[in-house]
């Protein structure tokens, strides 16, 4: 039986040096010089006979059959040793994102309503770009396995009130009228080995965009945990959250399963 509980707030996430992440950095840009078929192909998602390689998936492809969290508007996959968050916007108190920790590094989802026409990566990239710089960050442009994506380093506190800078990888894909980010924080975020389970995980995400009109970057409704697929045990009910805070970039009341 998975069990759902509230997590105390200010749990501490791994500390992750400056070395690290400007190695990361560095690494991604000498990717930037690879310029085969193969990589073009592995980074949009493709095999190169031009079929999906890998997610996410929209509700209407043939995605793997795995077994998953149906969470409403995201179908997320299990994975052994995992905790799902469910973060609650404290204004509207509605579900607002999905957040998967593994081994001290965790992966927050959040799926938007896009155009029919383009997709919105590339514009909401370049905002997330100016805003960390505007907050004191940095942030780097970087290729990766689902296309562009940015390293940033956000400005953070420690305890002892000093000035430090917390690495996050902000992950996007454009699928059909519906625009999927994930952002990685902890280990993950500067180790590729440690990041091969999240990574994993934000593949083999479905997206299911229903058919409702909706104005381009309106968030999909989440909800609740029911599980899907094979084999999938029984989820209880959690408790209601009361007055939840939430901030996209830092951890907020949480209703947490753990597998």
């Amino acid at each position: 039986m998975a069990i759902f509980r509230r997590r105390p707030k200010g749990d501490d996430e791994p500390q992750v040096t400056e070395e690290q992440v400007e190695a990361q950095a560095s690494a991604g840009q000498e990717a930037e010089g690879v310029d085969d078929d193969a990589a073009e192909a592995t980074a949009a998602g493709t095999g190169t006979d031009g079929r999906p390689a890998h997610g996410p998936w929209d509700a209407a492809d043939e995605a793997t059959a795995l077994p998953r969290l149906d969470l409403g508007a995201l179908h997320i996959p299990g994975v052994p040793g995992m905790e799902l968050r469910m973060e609650v916007d404290k204004t509207t108190n509605a579900v607002s994102a999905a957040a998967v920790s593994i081994d001290g590094s965790t992966l927050q989802l959040q799926a938007y309503a896009a155009p029919r026409s383009e997709g919105i990566w590339d514009e909401i990239r370049q905002e997330i770009q100016q805003s960390v710089v505007q907050q004191g960050g940095a942030a780097d442009d970087l290729p990766g396995p689902f296309g562009r994506e940015l390293l940033a380093r956000l400005p953070a506190r420690t305890p002892e009130g000093r000035t430090a800078h917390r690495p996050a990888r902000f992950l996007g894909v454009d699928g059909p009228r519906w625009f999927l980010r994930g952002v990685i924080t902890g280990r993950a975020a500067v180790e590729p080995d440690a990041a091969q389970v999240l990574e994993r995980v934000f593949g083999e995400v479905v997206v299911v965009r229903g058919t409702d009109a909706r104005p381009p970057r309106d968030l999909l409704t989440l909800t609740l945990p029911n599980r899907q697929g094979p084999g999938a045990p029984a989820v209880e009910e959690p408790p209601a959250a009361q007055e939840p805070d939430f901030d996209p970039l830092t951890r907020g009341p949480e209703i947490t399963e753990i597998r």
